[in-house]
């Protein structure tokens, strides 16, 4: 695992010791930004489930502004630490040991408001949409704000619910990376 382009472009990424994580591999992650970038004009991310940190740090180093790594397991965010320490940009990020649903009313409370949001909880939990519904309601989200939803290929998101309208789906073996678009109309289309 590494960066692939950016100011961090080649740095290694260690993995989260164990079998607990499954990080994004190169492969999906250029994808990934070939699909929502390639590069940023600065605004706020907001690695949720972060794991190595790989998606929020790809996304630091093409121009993001600051990004927020979210993950319940210690373990994890010791990699996200150690990886944005190998990559320069600890500066510009912030890591919260805490559950995703718990860290939104955090997130809340201070005001935050995210243009990129990584959405990769483990496959067994089917909350995608429970996590996004919650971030809407709390105001999480920019006008036009992108979600990058990466999940079991097995399962089918839907295309327009509330707000969120899918740009794209693409599958990659048994991961599929679904990418939704924020419109906040005040309408809930379903």
């Amino acid at each position: 695992m590494r960066v692939i382009s950016g100011s961090a472009r080649g740095r290694s990424l260690k993995a989260v010791p164990g079998m607990s994580t499954r990080p994004t591999t190169d492969k999906v992650k250029e994808a990934i930004f070939s699909m929502i970038g390639p590069y940023f004009d600065g605004g706020a991310g907001l690695d949720l489930f972060a794991g190595t940190g790989g998606l929020g740090i790809e996304a630091l180093s093409r121009g993001l502004d600051t990004c927020i790594f979210i993950d319940l397991e210690k373990k994890s965010l010791d990699t996200v630490r150690h990886n944005l320490e190998v990559t320069g940009l600890t500066d510009r990020a912030e890591i919260y040991r805490n559950d995703a649903g718990r860290a939104l009313k955090a997130l809340e409370k201070r005001g935050k408001q995210f243009g990129l949001v990584f959405l990769d909880p483990p496959y067994r939990f089917k909350i995608t949409g429970e996590l996004m519904q919650k971030m809407k309601g709390l105001g999480l989200l920019e006008q036009g704000a992108t979600i990058v939803v990466e999940h079991d290929a097995a399962d089918k998101l839907p295309e327009v619910f509330e707000g969120f309208v899918m740009q794209r789906r693409a599958d990659y073996g048994d991961t599929a990376v679904t990418l939704y678009t924020f419109e906040n109309t005040g309408l809930n289309r379903t």
